[in-house]
C-alpha cells in the first residue's frame, strides 16, 4: 500500500516521507527475519541518511511533481516483465522456515559446532558477525559511514537560488571609487 501511495502522490516530499515509511518498514520486516545487522543497515541507510539526501533535494526543486499526460507503455513492460521473472524465480526457492533448508542443514550446524573452537568468542551471535562474515559486516559499516560523509558534503554546500526578476548587483570595481560624484545605479 505504502508503495502504492508513493507512485500516486504528486507531491514530492510526501513522496519522500512515504520511501522513509517503506524503508522503515522494510528494516522490520528485516527484523522479523533475525537479520538484525540488514535491519540496522536499512534503517540507517535507507529511512536515515537517504531521507535526509532527499529533502535536502527538495530544497532545491519544486515541491509538485507536474502532471505527465499519458503511459509509458516500454517503462510498464518492462516493470512487469521483471515483476514476473522475479515472482518465477521464487519458486526455486526452498519452503521459508523448514529444517532441512540448505541454511538448516550446512552452515548453522557447523557455526554452533564451531564458533568457539575457530574464534574463542562464548558469544555465537559475535562470534558469527565479527568473524565468519568480518567482510561482510565492515562492508556494511563502509557503506554507512560513506553515505554519511556523502550527506555531509551535501549539506555543507550552502545552495545558491536565484528569484525572478532580480539582477545580482556587481561588486564595485576600482575603477568606481575614482568617480565618487557620479552614481552607480544602473
Amino acid at each position: 500500500m505504502v508503495a502504492i501511495a508513493i507512485v500516486r502522490v504528486r507531491d514530492l516530499f510526501a513522496a519522500g516521507m512515504l520511501f522513509a515509511i517503506y524503508s522503515l518498514l522494510s528494516a522490520a520486516l528485516f527484523t522479523v527475519l533475525d537479520a538484525g545487522d540488514v535491519a540496522l543497515t536499512e534503517a540507517a541507510v535507507g529511512a536515515g541518511i537517504s531521507t535526509i539526501l532527499v529533502l535536502a533535494v527538495l530544497a532545491l526543486a519544486r515541491r509538485f511533481e507536474h502532471p505527465t499526460s499519458g503511459h509509458n507503455l516500454l517503462a510498464l513492460t518492462v516493470v512487469f516483465i521483471t515483476g514476473a521473472v522475479l515472482i518465477y524465480a521464487t519458486l526455486d526457492l526452498p519452503e521459508f522456515g523448514q529444517p532441512d533448508n540448505p541454511a538448516q542443514v550446512h552452515v548453522g550446524p557447523y557455526y554452533i559446532e564451531n564458533s568457539y573452537t575457530d574464534m574463542g568468542v562464548p558469544n555465537m551471535v559475535a562470534a558469527v558477525l565479527a568473524s565468519y562474515r568480518s567482510i561482510d559486516t565492515m562492508g556494511e559499516a563502509f557503506v554507512i559511514f560513506t553515505a554519511g560523509l556523502a550527506v555531509f558534503a551535501l549539506l555543507s554546500v550552502r545552495p545558491r537560488r536565484r528569484e525572478a526578476g532580480i539582477v545580482p548587483r556587481r561588486p564595485p570595481r576600482a575603477s568606481d571609487d575614482d568617480n565618487e560624484g557620479e552614481s552607480n545605479d544602473e
